[in-house]
């Protein structure tokens, strides 16, 4: 396992899913169960759904993947990523809808290149 793998444990307190033992159990049952229950292809993981309702920090828990790769590394990609912003509030970014946001927070950040 890489050494990225580690919980995103920021200043408030927000902590984030970045490993299978982190990932909330009955997130995966339900996951599972919308899986099990499709009669069709599902068009976007139950993971990568988009719930407004959410507040930020049910938003930071979710999990989009939670699966081994084709290494065989089990890898864990949350849903959203949370962000700061200037005025000090924070923000929930989606993984795919969000995608050009979160690479400019990185490129800002100075891990870009």
């Amino acid at each position: 396992m890489n050494n990225d793998s580690k919980v995103n444990d920021n200043d408030t307190g927000i902590n984030q899913p970045m490993t299978p033992e982190e990932v909330d159990p009955a997130q995966k049952r339900a996951q599972q169960e919308i899986l099990d229950k499709s009669e069709a292809p599902l068009t976007v993981n139950p993971g990568d759904r988009i719930d407004e309702s959410k507040t930020l920090e049910e938003k930071a828990q979710q999990v989009a993947v939670d699966a081994p790769d084709i290494t065989g590394d089990h890898i864990v990609v949350p849903t959203y990523f949370v962000v700061d912003e200037p005025d000090g509030s924070q923000k929930a970014l989606h993984h795919v809808k969000d995608a050009e946001e979160i690479s400019d927070v990185v490129r800002q950040a100075g891990y870009g290149g």
